[in-house]
């Protein structure tokens, strides 16, 4: 019965065949963080494969995006793409019969984050600007940053999501009343994260009333005339069901990689091929540990002491100015201030001289972020030498936006409970607007799902 529910087409979702490693395997070690996260902190990334070791572990079936430029791009990835097949082999990963898995993650930050594991149709995912598709970005997609995630792919046996894609559901329908039930669900493991990761536990769902519950909720969800109402908007626009909350990038190479396979396939194959699927876990925005966080910018390799001078001539400066302060408490302060006045956007800043605000008169976009990356992307573009990080964490911004030739960027936090009516009407946000939490608190690599035919 589950073979014959496993595909709901209307909604684009799949009960996924998930591979965990097998019992004996080190959890701890097995689980790693997302590839795109500390990619400034390489202290981070040496002390990961050092607690690892020669143990079985994602951090060898993935590419941290730290290494990107290392110049042995080709190397490493023959080197995961051999693991991945090595670990299939050798019964490190075992097979679960179809199922759904709940998640329960706890941090230093949230007592409780509970998600499900699920597969999601990339037929009903579009990334690009204006896509009504159910499944969308919330973000702008650098395209450029595709092409070595989709080499990956193209030779890999297996995914390992970091994408966490988001339901709006204020009443709690799909997700929570699982937890509800917890005793009648087999756990699957149980473990604490490395690197401050927190705890983390998986139920698995496999009986065939609670999985089809979880089917119909998810299609209450996605109802054209409850979505109308729900955003009072008209028949122009399409229902989005799923919004990727992060992991946009990733979600986005599996597109393209199926887009690539799909086009040597007949009809019947292109139907019920694995690599058109791809594994995610679904979060409720309204989730209490769901937290929305800024995510704040760094520009390295600039002239720190001109570069605001940079910023008046970019912005004008008859419409911008800046005011400098000595710590970031009281840049704080003033940007609590500035948010009070209308047709304004502040954001704070630091350099090897201190801290500052910068403040720009009626601004051409709705969000801050938007205003400040215009000028990123303007200095990046002018001077070869610039690169800009995204970075999680004042205290990371602080540290590097201090060092000679760096400046740091300060954002604020956006409202989760305005994030799918914002896309909706307005389109995706620029790109890294938010944050689901601070890095620590980012999906670890646990689960795997193949990706090719056996």
């Amino acid at each position: 019965m589950i073979e014959q529910m496993a595909y709901n087409k209307e909604i684009g979702v799949r009960i996924p065949s998930i591979l965990l490693p097998k019992e004996g395997i080190d959890m701890e070690k097995w689980s790693v963080v997302a590839c795109d996260q500390y990619t400034s902190e390489p202290e981070y990334w040496q002390e990961v494969e050092k607690k690892v070791g020669d143990n079985p572990s994602t951090l060898y079936l993935t590419f941290p995006e730290i290494y990107l430029e290392d110049g042995n791009e080709a190397e490493r990835i023959k080197r995961i793409n051999n693991e991945m097949r090595r670990y299939i082999n050798e019964g490190i990963l075992v097979s679960q019969k179809p199922c759904m898995l709940l998640v329960d993650r706890s941090t230093s930050h949230t007592q409780s984050r509970k998600g499900l594991i699920i597969s999601v149709d990339l037929e009903k995912y579009d990334y690009t600007v204006g896509s009504q598709t159910l499944i969308r970005a919330t973000e702008g997609t650098v395209i450029e940053r595709l092409p070595p995630r989709v080499k990956i792919r193209e030779n890999a046996t297996l995914e390992l999501p970091h994408v966490m894609i988001l339901i709006d559901d204020p009443n709690k329908t799909v997700v929570e009343p699982l937890a509800n039930k917890l005793d009648s669900f087999e756990k699957v493991y149980d473990f604490e994260l490395m690197m401050n990761g927190g705890h983390i536990k998986g139920y698995r769902i496999d009986d065939e009333n609670t999985l089809d519950g979880i089917l119909k909720a998810i299609e209450a969800l996605a109802d054209p005339e409850v979505f109308r109402a729900k955003y009072n908007v008209g028949d122009d626009k399409g229902v989005l069901l799923f919004a990727v909350g992060d992991g946009n990038h990733s979600l986005a190479s599996a597109k393209a990689h199926w887009e690539n396979v799909k086009k040597g396939l007949g009809e019947a194959e292109i139907e019920n091929h694995p690599a058109r699927f791809a594994l995610v876990e679904i979060v409720n925005v309204h989730d209490d540990g769901i937290v929305f966080e800024p995510i704040h910018r760094v520009l390295f390799n600039i002239d720190s002491k001109s570069i605001l001078n940079s910023m008046q001539d970019f912005y004008g400066s008859s419409c911008c100015s800046f005011e400098k302060f000595d710590s970031l408490e009281s840049v704080n302060t003033r940007l609590r201030e500035l948010k009070k006045e209308e047709s304004v956007h502040s954001f704070g800043f630091v350099t090897e001289e201190g801290f500052g605000v910068f403040t720009v008169q009626t601004p051409k976009h709705n969000l801050e972020v938007a205003t400040l990356q215009d000028f990123l992307d303007y200095i990046v573009k002018n001077n070869k030498e610039s690169k800009v990080d995204y970075i999680h964490g004042e205290d990371v911004v602080t540290r590097l936006g201090s060092k000679p030739g760096n400046m740091g960027f300060y954002l604020p936090s956006m409202e989760k409970h305005d994030l799918f009516k914002t896309v909706i009407l307005d389109g995706v946000l620029p790109r890294k607007t938010f944050s689901m939490g601070e890095a620590e608190e980012k999906r670890f690599y646990l689960e795997c799902r193949k990706i090719v035919k056996d």
